[in-house]
């Protein structure tokens, strides 16, 4: 019964076949007036609006799959454009960071040579943690004794004096800044020589005092104010600060050339804004002037 089954169909496939090539041999080789080309336009005349107005009722569903493919391309487009804008932000981020930090150890490198600071041994530590107070007092580095750093150290950025080691740890140290109420940084006119002693005052972090300054000396605004270094002999009285560093400049003087006149100072060094800075890890000569 199957084997009769295949041979029918074998043979209804071979009579089509047949046909077919029957149909076409006669479709080319007649005119364009013959019969089957005649039968070919009246199928296309029935079957034309049909598949025009198929078309037209299918066209917005078209249309709607056309959209969502260009939504689709155009979203994979801009996510695309959008990861290409991070990276590129993220280059010039890491480009401006880099150019800054260079500025910042440039000026370092200027002090450590200015002001011979080269044989106190400075190691550079970058701040990981601000006190969160208006003052911002005290801030936190990211080195500490497995790097040479002790408590008393000290610490500088390349503008000028910041403050010394007040806790340190293996791997990070905490520095108490000159604008703190406990410090207390032994100074001098640079050029006048006057002697004094730098300590916070009462209008934040960018005005300081120069106390105890003698009323022989004339000081005036614009005047730099630079550490001391130890002026005793006596070993007892050593300076933590090395000469010389810059500590600020005098923005004006109050009831001048008295005994209770206030020298007000502006720091050199952005205490607010303090990202790398460098700790004087070894005394050079008792630290004297």
């Amino acid at each position: 019964m199957y084997d009769k089954s295949v041979r029918r169909r074998r043979v209804a496939l071979a009579l089509l076949v047949a046909c077919s090539l029957l149909l076409l041999t006669a479709y080319f080789g007649e005119s364009q007036s013959g019969g089957l080309h005649s039968v070919q336009r009246g199928v296309l005349q029935v079957v034309s609006p049909i598949q025009e107005g198929a078309s037209r009722a299918l066209k917005p569903v078209r249309d709607l799959f056309g959209w969502f493919g260009d939504t689709i391309n155009a979203k994979s487009q801009v996510a695309g454009l959008r990861r290409q804008n991070a990276a590129l932000r993220r280059a010039a981020i890491a480009g401006s960071d880099a150019v800054r930090m260079n500025g910042e150890l440039e000026k370092l490198v200027g002090l450590d040579q200015t002001n011979s600071l080269q044989g106190t041994r400075p190691v550079a530590a970058r701040v990981i943690g601000q006190s969160p107070t208006i003052w911002f007092s005290t801030i936190e580095i990211d080195q500490g004794t497995s790097a040479g750093v002790r408590v008393g150290q000290p610490v500088v950025t390349g503008d000028g004096l910041v403050g010394q080691v007040t806790t340190a740890a293996s791997d990070s140290s905490v520095v108490t800044l000159i604008s703190d109420s406990s410090s207390a940084v032994s100074a001098r006119v640079s050029q006048s020589g006057a002697p004094g002693i730098v300590q916070t005052g009462t209008g934040g972090p960018r005005d300081l005092r120069l106390n105890l300054v003698p009323r022989r000396f004339r000081i005036d605004k614009g005047n730099a104010v630079v550490t001391a270094g130890t002026m005793s002999r006596s070993d007892k009285l050593e300076s933590l600060y090395p000469p010389g560093i810059p500590v600020g400049v005098i923005t004006r003087v109050d009831d001048a050339g008295t005994d209770t006149q206030q020298v007000h100072v502006s720091p050199y060094a952005d205490l607010q804004r303090l990202e790398i800075v460098q700790v004087l890890t070894r005394r050079v000569n008792g630290n004297r002037g």
